[in-house]
């Protein structure tokens, strides 16, 4: 159980708190309701790169790392396709230094010419370390170009390519921060040593009087269903093979997204996983083979594959088809009670562990309170997946539901 109160600011930051008197210093984060799929056409990556510009000073703080740093802290952030999340870890007798800065960077930023320089080259050489120089790098593009077609999920949070970061102007910068930074858009995050009034002081005093904006409306097209198999075969200079089977799956927070998670924590999670037991340790097919879930607000997708032993065609074909034979079995017999329960305490587990630090506490009582969810209901909800559960979301992952990559290293 994780105590918490929360309230809403009248210009419509949300806060929410919770008290752990067991360490000595405090985390305090602002989640944005702002990601890649809110990026303009042509402009991919925008909501990354605004990542990198939050740092790069607001009206008051000039330098946003300084200012933290020399109040004993550290900060960092990150991007998906959904949102956009900052957070501090500082002292929490200097815990009013982050409430300062982070508010200044939510009223306004430094909007100037050098800073979107100096940021949209550090972020278009991250793409090319990770996208184009690293191993697998462009297998990210691959896959969602395969599943969304109109979708804006059919870029990565990175971008569809430098050329789109290329062309940002400080217009386009002016444009994105004003309808989507604001506090009618976040949620404010505490968590550590420091008492709910004062919580809601620092809170009024540093956000209260920054204006309510105009959200920019999500009015890009819904993706259209797979219907019919897709397929990717490509060759590039990787030492082994990956075949990647994907499918539409529901939404965060559905009955049956849990179901499909749980559907993959019984694939691959754990040395006596399905996956694991049977075609790495089973066959001489696999080096490793593992299956994940989207957990993305709008529809995303779940995926099954692994990395093959050899690059021939023999082992290659045999290695998809027993791919395809995990996930028939999973419509075929019916998962045990002790299976499913073995999964679930899992789930419960690494939820419950996940929880022990504070930093981990104030990101996740964000993303629960931007859910409007319990975070403390989580572990109930799970418990109510049933075998029969496990056999009705499986059937949906049909071939001509798929979306198929083969990713063949070169001969």
């Amino acid at each position: 159980m994780i105590e918490h109160t929360s309230f809403t600011l009248d210009n419509g930051l949300r806060v929410v708190h919770h008290l752990d008197p067991s360490t000595s210093h405090v985390a305090v984060a602002l989640l944005y309701n702002v990601g890649a799929r809110d990026e303009m056409p042509g402009l991919t990556g925008m909501a990354h790169l605004f990542e990198h510009l939050m740092f790069g000073g607001s009206v008051n703080v000039p330098d946003y790392d300084y200012a933290i740093e020399m109040a004993g802290g550290t900060n960092n952030a990150w991007t998906s396709n959904d949102f956009t999340y900052f957070y501090d870890v500082l002292p929490a007798a200097n815990v009013e230094t982050a409430f300062w800065a982070e508010s200044d960077r939510m009223l306004q930023l430094d909007f100037s010419e050098r800073s979107l320089e100096v940021q949209r080259s550090v972020v278009i050489e991250e793409f090319k370390q990770v996208c184009l120089n690293k191993p697998y790098g462009d297998m990210g593009h691959l896959l969602r170009d395969l599943l969304y077609k109109v979708h804006p999920y059919r870029y990565p949070t990175i971008g569809r390519a430098p050329e789109d970061l290329e062309r940002v102007t400080l217009d386009d910068i002016r444009r994105f921060f004003y309808s989507h930074y604001a506090p009618n858009n976040a949620v404010l995050s505490v968590a550590g040593p420091v008492e709910a009034d004062r919580v809601r002081e620092l809170a009024e005093k540093w956000f209260g009087s920054i204006p309510r904006r105009e959200i920019a409306p999500r009015d890009y097209p819904a993706e259209p269903p797979i219907t019919e198999a897709r397929r990717l075969e490509v060759v590039r200079p990787v030492p082994q093979s990956r075949i990647i089977i994907a499918f539409p799956m529901d939404a965060y927070g559905t009955d049956d997204y849990r179901v499909a998670d749980i559907i993959t924590d019984i694939l691959a999670s754990g040395q006596s996983s399905r996956l694991n037991r049977r075609l790495v340790v089973g066959t001489d097919l696999f080096t490793e083979a593992d299956a994940s879930i989207a957990g993305s607000e709008e529809p995303g997708f779940l995926q099954i594959g692994g990395a093959t032993t050899d690059n021939s065609d023999a082992t290659i074909r045999k290695a998809e088809e027993a791919l395809w034979q995990e996930i028939r079995r999973l419509t075929d017999e019916e998962v045990s009670e002790h299976e499913l329960e073995r999964a679930l305490n899992r789930f419960e587990s690494n939820l419950t562990f996940s929880h022990i630090n504070y930093t981990s506490k104030c990101r996740d009582l964000a993303m629960a309170e931007i859910h409007g969810e319990d975070l403390n209901r989580q572990a109930a909800l799970y418990r109510r997946i049933t075998p029969a559960d496990i056999r009705r979301v499986a059937a949906l992952l049909q071939p001509r539901r798929s979306a198929t990559l083969l990713y063949r290293a070169n001969p």
